[in-house]
């Protein structure tokens, strides 16, 4: 028995140690690395003539996201967001060992603000007289509106060429409710305000189908300017192929002076051996964007004058944050407020990149920046979208500044119910009943159908909050009710249109609102800092984790099979966070293909 509980401690004390102790030393080894390398980003050795690849499939979000475990994993400790890429393009421009850049063109899943500031951008770096070179196998229409900006394009003699024009497709749901007996009860303040169509029809309405092909227009009147220039033909010429669909093969892009030569990639890479007087024998020296952008981020000053770009992306929800994309209202005001007491911060910049949500939400993040802005001058900036809620958030700033491809406005509300009482009964042969001590004790309920009354106050709620709405907007912008309700009824506008009815003051991308910043603090020499600190690689993998691996890993399997199929399922998982709540958000996520 002696013997037992000598063999019985030993093997416990072995469990602990395993099981305690162990893990310990591994984080204790872990966290001493990363200690080592903290804020000591690894900067990428850039050889003499090197070549600077910007690789278009790559999605380009507003902040950089740090990486703890580059120690492990031989990546960049840091890996960049849309400003710091912008910057880098910039910082190459005087880099003596940048030869030139290649664009390797592909399907973007970047959102066409984000591609115009990217062609500004490298159209910016040709002051340099450095080469930009672009080249690719399948080349989409947002792909080639980024490469129309190089010296010369160049394509697979077997590859694929888009010049069709654009469509925007919506998916809508109605038949589907009316399957399962599912009745949805919609309740919306302004004539634009579709994000609700998909529920109560089976086609867009005329007003959605008209703002549509509004800002399609501008966005199509853009891309063909771009094509033209590089062309050296005229517009007209541009809409005839598009209209006739004459460019079927690369032979044809090549004929139209689309592009400037089909070759394989070995073809290419002569070329950039010509350009950057590379032997044949020697590789190319490329270096990603991405592993270009810690040497463009060194050498800031210090200074004790602050502006601060705080960033807004994603869809605007209530509490605290648990997605990596997300303005969540609880983390974001906390953010806000940590903002506002730093006295050495002497002006934000707030950068918005959201199609809005909560209407809720939206309003809490509101009144802490109004607080904010009576410390510090408070200016936006807009990205790809700052719509409804996105836009109610900015709507009191001192300034507000787009790009031209900006989807902003859609300055209404709706709200959804579901009653589910005819897929209970005749589908699961599920019924309901209770006892309630007022009328209005279990409202609102998906057992039943609402009745007159209570429609009413749904109702009433939506004009209460979309009345709310314009009144910010209106003080905000310093326009009339009367003006604010003609151009806002839910419709979305985009930054060029939005400008002319006064909704933002200018055009311009980040640099444009830091000058603006800069110049209402009175201070010409500042630091930059951001907020909130870069989500962590190792925090996002650890939050998986937390967050149900197993429902990760069935959701990222489906993503990967059902492909654009996959964002309908989305967009009926998302009905049941909106049911019944009142919302700012924009009628569709734009996909112009």
């Amino acid at each position: 028995m002696k013997e037992f509980f000598k063999m019985f401690f030993a093997s416990l004390l072995a469990m602990i140690v395993a099981g305690i102790v162990v893990p310990i030393l591994v984080i204790g080894i872990i966290v001493a690395v990363i200690s080592k390398s903290v804020n000591k980003e690894k900067i990428t050795k850039v050889d003499a003539n090197s070549v600077l690849v910007v690789d278009l499939d790559k999605r380009f979000h507003e902040q950089g996201q740090s990486n703890s475990i580059a120690a492990f994993t031989h990546e960049n400790s840091y890996s960049g967001g849309l400003y710091d890429m912008l910057h880098a393009i910039k910082y190459a421009k005087t880099d003596d060992n940048i030869k030139g850049i290649l664009i390797k063109l592909s399907a973007s899943p970047n959102g066409w603000a984000t591609l115009q500031q990217l062609r500004m951008a490298l159209s910016d770096f040709k002051l340099s007289n450095k080469f930009i070179y672009a080249y690719g196998e399948n080349i989409t229409q947002g792909a080639y509106y980024i490469g129309s900006v190089a010296d010369s394009v160049y394509m697979n003699p077997v590859g694929n060429f888009d010049l069709k024009g654009f469509a925007t497709i919506l998916a809508f749901f109605k038949g589907t409710l009316d399957k399962l007996e599912l009745k949805p009860e919609i309740f919306y303040a302004g004539k634009f305000k579709s994000a609700t169509e998909p529920f109560r029809a089976d086609k867009m309405s005329e007003p959605n189908r008209e703002q549509i092909q509004a800002f399609q227009k501008d966005f199509w009147s853009e891309f063909v300017q771009a094509v033209s220039q590089h062309t050296h033909t005229d517009t007209a010429n541009i809409n005839m192929l598009a209209t006739t669909g004459t460019i079927q093969f690369p032979s044809d892009a090549l004929k139209y002076k689309l592009v400037d030569g089909l070759l394989y990639w070995d073809e290419m890479e002569n070329r950039l051996r010509g350009k950057t007087g590379t032997k044949e024998s020697e590789d190319i020296k490329y270096v990603s964007l991405d592993d270009y952008v810690a040497k463009a981020r060194t050498g800031q000053k210090l200074n004790d004058k602050k502006i601060a770009i705080v960033f807004a992306e994603g869809a605007i929800n209530d509490g605290e944050q648990s997605d990596e994309y997300e303005i969540a209202a609880k983390t974001f005001i906390e953010t806000i407020r940590k903002v506002k007491k730093d006295d050495k911060i002497k002006a934000v910049v707030l950068r918005i990149n959201s199609p809005g949500g909560s209407a809720l939400a939206s309003d809490v993040i509101l009144r802490e920046l109004n607080l904010l802005k009576q410390k510090k001058p408070l200016i936006v900036s807009m990205g790809d979208y700052a719509a409804s809620g996105g836009y109610y958030i900015a709507a009191e700033a001192d300034s507000i500044f787009a790009l031209p491809n900006t989807i902003t406005g859609s300055i209404g509300v709706f709200s959804m119910l579901f009653s589910f009482e005819g897929l209970a009964k005749n589908k699961l042969g599920i019924t309901f009943d209770g006892v309630k001590n007022a009328p209005y004790a279990d409202f609102p309920t998906a057992s039943r159908p609402l009745n007159e009354d209570e429609s009413k106050r749904m109702q009433n709620s939506v004009d209460n909050i979309y009345s709310i709405f314009k009144g910010h907007v209106s003080k905000g912008r310093n326009i009339s009710m009367a003006d604010v309700d003609s151009i806002a009824q839910g419709r979305v506008w985009t930054g060029t249109q939005a400008l002319k009815i006064r909704l933002v003051d200018g055009l311009g991308n980040l640099d444009r609102a830091l000058q603006s910043a800069a110049a209402m603090a009175k201070i010409s020499d500042y630091k930059l800092v951001t907020f909130p600190e870069p989500a962590d690689k190792m925090e996002v993998l650890i939050r998986k984790f937390k967050n149900n691996t197993g429902a990760e890993s069935i959701k990222a399997g489906l993503k990967k099979e059902m492909g654009e199929s996959y964002e309908w399922i989305e967009k009926i998982k998302a009905l049941k966070d909106i049911n019944g709540k009142m919302m700012m958000t924009m009628p569709f996520v734009l996909d112009v293909k």
